[in-house]
């Protein structure tokens, strides 16, 4: 089934334009040429993304993006804005309402791109809502689509992380939250541009403000689909550092949430021993190095200590993790071949 785009703007030779741009894409589009017309859409059809122009007389742009986010929530917007309009923007960014903002006139390869990024989106709510396991495995294995090179990081991150929360002794309930958070935690990068997320060199400045968004994104899908605060916690703060210099919101110690300390150690470490597009994978002696440097800064120095004795030490992640979607995950060991099992919570 396809899902509905609802294109809105009160010129018919826009409409005409978007309808047949997307038709022959094979998207399924519903126009109206009115906010007053697209509230009585919502009213009789489930809409995955809205386009809205903003100047229309009636019920404007703005005014649309509010009343729609209240009788359709899970709808994911686009506007389409003037460069000049530069208060409208900064209005629906402060408001958190609008996905995306595609520049008027619109052309069809940027608009195109902009609705299949929110039609992503919109997926990933849908299918997080469900809450089954086999579906948050799956949207992970999706979003690592975006970057080839992090093909089986969540997997990795969540193996790393169920290893310091079991030699924590947490209980099933947490460890099954980190697995969840931990295959999550990238989630939001669903609404950061490939061009950024692939870019062979450093970033602007501009290009990692947008990157550091993604906690929040990440955190308002799995709020929006009512998961558990701990792994609402993991998505908002797996960047935040120990002393206080990471994002979003720049918590510092034992303030960053317990379940968060924990994946973030496991992110960075597997991210260091991973290809990226601007640098090598490091080996995993230097991949402890750096993370051992960063003892007391951006992490936490109990967790990090438990992590390169419990985890890294160990002969059995010198091999390759495997992690499977049936609530295990498992560790190769060296040879005679045998098998160390990691048990989640089901």
């Amino acid at each position: 089934m396809r899902e509905t785009v609802l294109f809105v703007d009160d010129d018919q030779l826009i409409l005409a334009y978007a309808a047949d741009i997307f038709q022959k894409k094979g998207i399924g589009i519903v126009t109206a040429g009115s906010g007053e017309e697209a509230l009585r859409i919502f009213a009789e059809r489930e809409v995955a993304v809205m386009v809205t122009d903003n100047c229309m007389p009636g019920i404007g742009g703005l005014a649309l993006l509010e009343q729609a986010g209240k009788v359709s929530p899970d709808t994911v917007k686009i506007m389409m804005t003037a460069y000049t309009d530069v208060s409208t923007v900064l209005t629906a960014i402060n408001r958190g309402e609008v996905f995306r903002f595609v520049p008027k006139p619109w052309k069809p390869p940027v608009m195109l791109k902009a609705v299949r990024e929110a039609i992503r989106r919109y997926r990933l709510l849908i299918g997080v809502k469900k809450e089954e396991e086999f579906v948050f495995y799956s949207l992970a294995q999706t979003i690592e689509l975006k970057d080839h090179l992090t093909k089986g990081h969540c997997d990795r991150v969540a193996a790393y992380a169920l290893q310091i929360a079991e030699a924590l002794e947490l209980d099933a309930g947490m460890q099954k939250d980190i697995c969840y958070g931990s295959w999550l935690h990238d989630c939001g990068k669903i609404g950061v541009p490939e061009s950024i997320l692939n870019a062979p060199r450093a970033l602007t400045e501009e290009e990692f403000t947008i990157v550091k968004k993604h906690p929040v994104w990440g955190m308002e899908v799995a709020r929006k689909a009512n998961l558990s605060p701990a792994v609402q916690d993991i998505l908002l703060y797996h960047h935040e550092r120990y002393d206080g210099t990471g994002y979003p919101t720049g918590l510092a110690g034992d303030d960053i949430p317990l379940e968060a300390r924990i994946v973030s150690i496991a992110d960075c470490y597997d991210a260091l021993c991973t290809v990226r597009p601007y640098r090598a994978a490091l080996a995993p002696k230097k991949a402890q190095d750096i993370i051992a440097g960063q003892r007391g800064t951006a992490f936490d120095p109990v967790i990090l200590d438990l992590f390169i004795s419990s985890v890294i030490d160990q002969a059995a992640l010198r091999h390759p993790l495997e992690v499977g979607i049936n609530g295990r995950i498992a560790l190769e060991q060296p040879a005679p071949r045998q098998s160390r099992v990691l048990h989640r919570a089901e």
